[in-house]
């Protein structure tokens, strides 16, 4: 059911990334769970608002079929139907259940990937607006997202294909596994560890426009 990911991800995240309005980028101190229910809510808002703004350049109506939001939530629909169907109540919760645990360490992943840090509006992506590790079983059983400075610098890039970072990229201490379980099972160590990390892309990564921003 979380079919505005396709979407808001390519179009609204990495656009948008260490930007206020990004549903999928933390700012420093705030609440892990209530990001996570936040970027939920959000996340659709803004695939639906892509969407809305696609159509209407071409003239098309929101709740048509050329509506990438309907569509994915029909195939949603369908494949519950089809567990249903052969799985009865128990298959459906079991279903329902998996979806939302993923869901939440999908938004605890988001969280870690761009925690506490900003950039400038109108001005691109750079490494240092993603977190990285090169941590071998992270990266192995996060399919590379922890090349994430990588990822948004070469958005056409496979996940097999995403370079480790060795310069001009804030590293994280542990490896996104270990961080994830920090940051949802012991926030407050987590927010520790990153003040750390944090005051060190400040002065080391930081422009000086970026510095003012963290200020105000």
């Amino acid at each position: 059911w979380d079919c505005n990911f396709a979407i808001e991800h390519v179009y609204g995240h990495h656009k948008n990334v260490c930007l206020p309005e990004d549903p999928a980028s933390a700012k420093r101190g705030e609440n892990i769970y209530w990001f996570i229910l936040k970027g939920i809510i959000n996340e659709q808002i803004s695939g639906w608002e892509i969407e809305k703004n696609r159509l209407r350049r071409k003239k098309i109506s929101l709740f048509s079929m050329q509506n990438r939001m309907i569509i994915g939530y029909m195939r949603s629909l369908s494949v519950t139907v089809l567990i249903f169907m052969f799985g009865g109540v128990t298959g459906v919760l079991a279903f329902l259940s998996c979806s939302i645990l993923a869901k939440v360490f999908l938004e605890v992943i988001n969280y870690i990937e761009h925690y506490g840090l900003v950039r400038q509006r109108n001005k691109p992506v750079q490494k240092r607006h993603s977190w990285n590790s090169n941590h071998f079983f992270s990266s192995i059983y996060l399919y590379n997202v922890t090349r994430h400075s990588d990822h948004h610098s070469n958005t056409n890039l496979k996940f097999w294909e995403l370079k480790p970072i060795d310069k001009g990229a804030p590293m994280l201490p542990y490896g996104y596994l270990m961080m994830l379980y920090l940051a949802f099972y012991a926030p407050f160590i987590y927010k520790r560890i990153m003040k750390k990390e944090l005051a060190n892309w400040d002065q080391n990564y930081a422009n000086d426009y970026e510095r003012n921003l963290i200020k105000s």
